[in-house]
């Protein structure tokens, strides 16, 4: 068990944490985002991307895409798995969905609980249960993840990359995708207009 669960902050390590990407990142493809940290210990970490829509696919198609259910059947699904959240994760593994999800739901051997409130799954399982109304109350759909090797992340973060604070469930899992990078800077303090200026400036 390297750097995951809740107690590792006291490691100086992040997970379980927001990172708020700075106008300075400089790395356009995460260019104001809010990345919420699954794992991060000494072999580096790894990140799922809450604020940035996939585009044009949502969880109904994409059920359909994996056979998990028929065209058919689109519209029998329970309201929930309708609305479900389709995110562009990071840039790493697209092809993959990783679901992040509220710790009402587990399946054995395939859920990482990284805090009290929010676990990751990347099975096909949990698709199957959401499907069938029998998923987690709130969850999120990322294509991909965001990686850093070994110390990365902490240069980045020196170097005034990212900014981090605690998770917050509302916000991590919340409907409003395009309002999380300003709701994620005004609960540290900050106001999201004058980090715009300040970029427009440099």
């Amino acid at each position: 068990m390297t750097g995951i669960g809740h107690n590792s902050a006291k490691r100086g390590y992040l997970d379980g944490q927001l990172l708020i990407a700075m106008p300075v990142m400089g790395d356009p493809r995460f260019e104001r985002s809010v990345i919420y940290l699954c794992a991060h210990s000494a072999e580096g970490a790894m990140g799922i991307m809450v604020n940035r829509p996939a585009g044009s696919i949502d969880f109904p198609e994409l059920l359909v895409q994996l056979k998990i259910i028929n065209k058919a059947d689109q519209i029998k699904l329970p309201e929930h798995a309708e609305t479900l959240k389709v995110l562009q994760g990071g840039p790493v593994d697209t092809g993959r969905g990783f679901v992040l999800h509220s710790s009402d739901f587990y399946i054995e051997n395939a859920t990482l609980p990284i805090d009290d409130k929010i676990c990751l799954t990347a099975t096909i399982d949990i698709l199957k249960a959401i499907a069938k109304g029998g998923g987690p109350k709130h969850a999120l759909l990322a294509l991909g993840y965001a990686g850093w090797r070994p110390g990365q992340l902490e240069a980045e973060i020196q170097d005034n990359g990212w900014l981090h604070c605690d998770a917050d469930p509302d916000l991590v899992f919340g409907d409003d995708v395009e309002e999380k990078y300003a709701r994620a800077l005004r609960k540290i303090g900050i106001d999201p207009g004058m980090l715009s200026n300040a970029a427009g400036h440099a």
